[in-house]
Order: C-alpha cells, then structure tokens, then sequence
C-alpha cells in the first residue's frame, strides 16, 4: 500500500466518522426541538390556566364584596333601630319644647 492509499484510507475513515457525528448530531438537534416544542407547548397551557385562575379569582373578589352575611345584617339592623330610636328622641325633643 502506498502512501496515497493510506491516505485515501484514513480520508474516507475520518469522512465515515464526520457523517456517524453529523447524523448523531441531527437527532440531538431533533430532540432537542421536540422539547423545546413541548415545554412551549406547557408554558401555553400553564398561561392560560393561569388567566383563568386570576379571572375566577377577581369574580370571587367581587362576590365576596357583595356578599351579605347574616352578622352584616343583624348590624345594620341594630345600627338602623339606634338611629330610629335618635331621630324620635330629637322628635320628642323638639315637640316639647313647643
């Protein structure tokens, strides 16, 4: 074997082992893709579940505020009786001093 076959020999090996890498590569690069799809994918879903959280959650704000429980009434009730029982004695007030 003379030099230009050796050459030609260690040429078309290295050549093999250029193209096994390129092809390995390829499918790490393919893989890699196909993550980068899917956790965009994730993100997606993750943002939009998390707009839904925080518009049910500002509708539950909303209702809370609106919400009237049982002691809010029985305040009220209690707050609107002291002020009847006020606005007679001012009444009774002003009759007498007639």
């Amino acid at each position: 074997m003379d030099t230009n076959e050796k050459v030609l020999t260690v040429f078309q090996s290295r050549l093999q082992q250029l193209i096994l890498r390129h092809n390995a590569l390829k499918q790490e690069n393919n893989e890699l893709y196909a993550m980068v799809d899917k956790a965009e994918s994730e993100v997606k879903a993750l943002k939009e579940a998390l707009e839904q959280k925080e518009r049910d959650y500002e509708a539950l704000k909303i209702a809370r505020m609106l919400e009237v429980s049982d002691d809010d009434i029985e305040m009220s009730r209690t707050r609107l009786n002291h002020l009847i029982r006020e606005v007679n004695k001012c009444i009774s007030l002003l009759t007498n001093q007639k």
